[in-house]
């Protein structure tokens, strides 16, 4: 166990995210129990222990950089991912984890829990159907949608300075062309995940200024 502590924390490293002993001990954790509870409620399709560290763990953890602002929403987060990660290397910030899915809420609620993730909360809904009083400053979608699906879903969770932070494999061009009205590219990312041999990009998207 030691050794695959210091190793998360090693590769964590290699993407920019510093990792505490402890919070590599309640991240490796967080994969014991979702394995636990996969068994059961078949919450993802990831079961290699290797493979849900990088795809799960540190694929989640590349988003660190792209946070902004207080209020993140992780939109579709399945059994928790990319938020339970950020959520625990970002004690400051607050995020809500929303999905249609309750047996997944579920588990993110009992992870969060049993992690002592106090900012964390779950949202059980359609995203498209929210439209909360106060913006989230910065979105999360991982797996989520096409962009142009992705952002017009948002929108009501978006206000003039939202960033949307979309987790991607091959660079989206196809995508790209086809944004809704009003937004635009700020920022793309190649990320190179260790041990994952697979394209990775993160894609910042903000409100157009007029």
């Amino acid at each position: 166990m030691a050794g695959e502590q210091q190793q998360l924390i090693d590769d964590a490293t290699a993407i920019g995210v510093t990792l505490t002993e402890q919070q590599a001990v309640r991240a490796l954790r967080l994969l014991d129990e979702l394995s636990s509870w996969n068994r059961t409620y078949s919450l993802t399709a990831i079961t290699a222990r290797d493979a849900m560290i990088r795809s799960h763990l540190l694929d989640s953890l590349s988003g660190y950089e792209e946070l902004q602002g207080k209020r993140i929403a992780d939109v579709g987060t399945g059994p928790g991912f990319p938020g339970l990660p950020l959520a625990l290397v970002s004690a400051e910030r607050e995020f809500t984890l929303i999905d249609s899915v309750a047996k997944k809420l579920r588990f993110v609620t009992h992870a969060a829990r049993m992690l002592e993730l106090s900012n964390v909360t779950t949202l059980q809904a359609r995203v498209e159907s929210l439209s909360p009083t106060q913006p989230y400053d910065t979105v999360l979608a991982r797996a989520f949608a096409a962009l142009p699906d992705l952002l017009n879903a948002v929108q009501g969770l978006c206000g003039p300075a939202t960033r949307v932070v979309a987790f991607k494999g091959q660079y989206p061009a196809d995508e790209l062309a086809e944004l809704p009205r009003g937004w635009r590219l700020a920022r793309s990312r190649a990320v190179h995940i260790p041990h994952l041999n697979a394209e990775r990009h993160l894609l910042t998207l903000v409100r157009q200024a007029y």
